[in-house]
């Protein structure tokens, strides 16, 4: 176990230990940032990013409405997450163009938040994203922690969230059978992977995020 993280800033300008934080809906991504939060990191969240750069007044929200239409858009002209979900989740095609639009655009504002993290010397910065190999943030990555649970606790934390059975279905069928396996073969041998069962209590769950953490805060750091 390790308390909250002592002497920031650092005392040099070496770049923070990155750890890239995926894996499954519903396993508990956002838990184990909240717990890398609560011992002094930087959790850089994908989704926020991915909001922040289809802001009205983005660059990017002309080209989700010249490929999708009006349909996807809320009568403000914002972008309606929830009927663009529904396209995207029934249309493998219309989920690859939306993810080239946003992607590159999310790399950017990742960018940017670690850079901010090596000027103000943060011992370890977090990218939380469900895309984290797609998106090409990955291999700029120090290390890669897929978050994992059983089919049923999933579904049952999801149930939790208040999604119906058929929404549940709907979004496991996206991601396909055994993602964790997959992200972990799909990494090997490109960045130090560890998979994370958050099937335990949360008591389990956190004192293996800390072992994890200082495990990887006691590796050398080569610039990614």
């Amino acid at each position: 176990m390790i308390p909250p993280l002592e002497g920031w800033p650092k005392d040099d300008d070496s770049p923070p230990v990155l750890i890239g934080l995926t894996g499954p809906i519903g396993c508990g991504k956002s838990t184990v940032a909240g717990f890398l939060r609560d011992v002094g990191g930087v959790v850089i969240d994908a989704d926020d990013l991915a909001r922040e750069a289809t802001a009205p007044g983005s660059t990017a929200l002309p080209e989700i409405r010249a490929r999708f239409g009006d349909a996807v858009l809320d009568e403000h002209g914002h972008l309606d997450r929830t009927a663009m979900a529904k396209v995207v989740f029934s249309d493998a095609a219309a989920l690859a163009d939306l993810e080239r639009i946003v992607h590159p655009r999310v790399r950017v504002l990742v960018d940017q938040h670690i850079e901010s993290a090596t000027r103000d010397r943060v011992p370890f910065a977090t990218v939380e994203a469900i895309k984290l190999a797609e998106g090409g943030l990955a291999d700029r990555c120090h290390e890669v922690w897929i978050v994992d649970c059983t089919p049923s606790t999933q579904r049952a934390r999801l149930a939790g969230r208040g999604a119906s059975a058929d929404d549940i279905d709907r979004r496991l069928a996206t991601q396909g059978d055994d993602l964790a396996r997959r992200l972990g073969e799909d990494l090997e041998g490109r960045v130090r992977v560890r998979v994370l069962s958050t099937d335990g209590s949360i008591g389990e769950t956190r004192e293996m995020v800390e072992d994890y953490l200082a495990e990887a805060l006691d590796r050398p750091v080569e610039t990614r």
